[in-house]
């Protein structure tokens, strides 16, 4: 069975298939970020995904999510 294997850095491999969402807090006017989420969470550009992504552990990306729907980040 194929799936994601990540590494300890954080670097997840070529193989990885997890399916990609576009962030529900993306702007309506084109500023789009694509969100595929395990234990590390991927974020990419949409309008330039052959730049690659970053990756974030899932609990920062949990709190990030908490601060943005509490205003922190306005």
């Amino acid at each position: 069975m194929g799936g994601v294997r990540e590494r300890p850095s954080g670097v997840v491999s070529m193989t990885d298939t997890r399916e990609w969402h576009k962030s529900t807090y993306s702007a309506e006017k084109g500023s789009c970020v694509e969100v595929a989420e395990g234990a590390t969470v991927l974020v990419r550009d949409t309008q330039h995904r052959d730049l690659g992504h970053i990756a974030y552990p899932h609990q920062a990306w949990a709190v990030f999510l908490n601060d943005l729907r509490r205003g922190v980040h306005d």
